[in-house]
Formats: C-alpha cells, structure tokens, sequence
C-alpha cells in the first residue's frame, strides 16, 4: 500500500496529530480556568497556545499557514457580511480583519 520507508512517517504523523488533538482540548480547558482566575497573563497563554496548536495541526492535515490565514479573513468576512452578532455589537470581526490586512503590509 505504501512504500516501506513512508511507513514511519504516517504513524509519526497519526501520532503528532493525536498529540495536538489533546494539546488543543488541554489549551482549552487552561483557558476556561484562566477565566476563573482572572490573569491576564494565563488567558495570554492559553489563548496563544490554542491558535499555536491549530496551524501546527492544520500544517500536519495538509493546510499550509498561508491557506490557512486566508480561510480565516474569508470567515471574518463572511461574518462581517452576514452581520453575526460579535460583529454588530462591538465590531470584533472587522477589528480582526483589519488587523490582518495591516499585518500583510
């Protein structure tokens, strides 16, 4: 089915993304503390391990970074435009997006 020395590298990959799929529900529940407790620094940390482990785990699906930041504008567009409630009340979503147009430049 596939060659011997691909072998290897499928169960490495299986098994990196089984790692990453228990990092991300790990990630999430520091968050959810992180919310009790109040500390700005543990909500950095979490958060920013959670957006880590989802290109890491994008990149190892296939998805490139680059793809993967495109999806994202596109859904932050398409919130914008189907006027989700983030985006009516406080405008987080074209905050957002214009934080990644000005980033590219």
């Amino acid at each position: 089915m596939f060659p011997a020395d691909q072998k290897p590298g499928i169960a490495k990959n299986i098994k990196v993304i089984e790692w990453l799929k228990a990092d991300l529900m790990a990630s999430t529940s520091s968050l959810f503390k992180a919310m009790l407790s109040g500390s700005e620094e543990k909500l950095l940390d979490a958060l920013a391990s959670m957006v880590l482990t989802c290109y890491v785990l994008g990149k190892r699906l296939g998805i490139n970074f680059s793809r993967l930041d495109l999806r994202v504008e596109a859904k932050l567009r398409q919130g914008i435009d189907d006027d989700h409630e983030v985006e009516k009340w406080y405008k987080d979503l074209s905050s957002l997006l214009k934080y990644f147009i000005d980033k590219k430049r």
